[in-house]
């Protein structure tokens, strides 16, 4: 499967989860989140380190989240992604999406190994679904 069609896949999903959210606004943990949301996608922020994020609840990893979720944008230091992987495919979720920054070789072959759809090739949500910075 191509990334343009992975990326595809990833987007058909209604629910997702924003692991390395921020709350601080010049960080792109809390601009894809605003991403999501300004596409009027349910986005959920994971971090154990805040409990909201731009008026959404923020949950401390993928298995406290409310609803099982279709994909993951992952907006963490490579080793920490690393971490994430094996987490995604153990509560079930298929489509990963590393922001550029995340990625690792290492991390992206576990993806694979587990049977993930990943995206991990520089490709930014951002750039994809179309992002506009709020006055």
């Amino acid at each position: 499967m191509t990334i343009s069609e992975r990326i595809d896949k990833f987007l058909k999903g209604k629910a997702f989860g924003v692991v390395g959210a921020s709350r601080d606004r010049e960080k792109y943990g809390n601009k894809i989140l605003r991403c999501y949301l300004q596409h009027g996608l349910t986005a959920y922020p994971i971090n154990p380190k805040e409990t909201e994020i731009e008026g959404q609840p923020c949950f401390p990893d993928l298995n406290s989240l409310p609803e099982p979720v279709h994909g993951i944008s992952i907006i963490t230091p490579p080793p920490v992604t690393e971490t994430i992987i094996p987490q995604a495919s153990d509560a079930g979720i298929q489509h990963v999406w590393m922001q550029p920054g995340a990625e690792s070789a290492k991390a992206i072959a576990t993806g694979e190994k587990l049977g993930l759809s990943v995206i991990g090739d520089g490709s930014c949500l951002l750039v994809v679904l179309g992002y506009r910075e709020e006055e």
